[in-house]
């Protein structure tokens, strides 16, 4: 059976990194979301991917003397304060909003809609009996040094979520290790490719699973790795084409911002 994953929760279906695109993608049938950790100014832990937020934020229009400042230098408080939702209509990333496949009520829903916490992340996975692809994500200073993989599992023993509901993903193999160095019970994915000098290899037996970026490796090469008994979750993988392909030669997971097609 193939995983659907829904990348940043889901991005075609809603603003990214939110709670609301979480639940439309599990109203759609994915199996996981992926989302991504992100670090304030004052420690705190949210969901967010770019490190600047003017693009999926009203950051702009809030703090405009202060963009295109990181994340890593608002407080918990200043980036709650921001809008995460309007973007979406406005921007329409996936060209969802203009094939009709967005209902109004939603997109008003949209507005205003909040950046959420590590911690409200995990509890809706809870409240929904769900799982969530946690990506560690290298942080912008001055958050740079900031132990991630302790805060993380700080926060999931404090919440009460498992390896029954979390997993952790990362292109900093090194935290991988760190994460089941401290808590051999959690599944870790190495993601591969995220950059164009990283290499796509397959070979470190430690990992679990391996996500290659869609564009760095042929299906000839996933074929292979699979055959290998390799489990491999490639991302992002949104066109109809590539989806069928990969789901006939039996890969492990799809990473997708499209949940609702499912697996081909």
């Amino acid at each position: 059976m193939v995983a659907i994953i829904a990348h940043r929760a889901g991005g075609s279906l809603a603003p990214e990194n939110t709670l609301v695109a979480a639940r439309k993608a599990h109203a759609v049938g994915a199996d996981l979301w992926e989302t991504d950790l992100a670090v304030t100014a004052d420690d705190r832990l949210v969901l967010m991917h770019d490190d600047a937020m003017m693009r999926t934020t009203d950051v702009s229009d809030k703090f405009p003397d202060r963009v295109p400042a990181p994340f890593s230098m608002y407080t918990l408080a200043e980036i709650r304060s921001l809008d995460a939702g309007s973007w979406f209509e406005r921007d329409d990333p996936f060209g969802q909003v203009a094939a009709g496949a967005i209902e109004r009520r939603d997109l008003s829903s949209y507005i205003g809609e909040k950046v959420p916490t590590l911690r409200e992340a995990f509890e809706l996975t809870l409240e929904l009996d769900w799982f969530l692809n946690l990506e560690l994500k290298a942080q912008p200073k001055p958050k740079d040094a900031f132990d991630v993989v302790g805060a993380a599992l700080s926060l999931a023993d404090e919440v009460g979520i498992g390896p029954d509901h979390l997993l952790f993903s990362s292109s900093r193999h090194a935290w991988l290790k760190a994460v089941k160095r401290r808590r051999p019970d959690f599944e870790v994915q190495a993601v591969l490719g995220l950059l164009p000098e990283d290499p796509i290899d397959f070979s470190d037996p430690f990992f679990d699973t391996f996500n290659p970026r869609i564009t760095r490796i042929s299906i000839e090469q996933i074929e292979g790795q699979l055959a290998l008994g390799t489990k491999i979750n490639p991302y992002a993988v949104n066109d109809h084409e590539t989806i069928s392909r990969l789901v006939e030669i039996g890969i492990t997971g799809l990473i997708t911002d499209f949940p609702q097609r499912g697996a081909g």
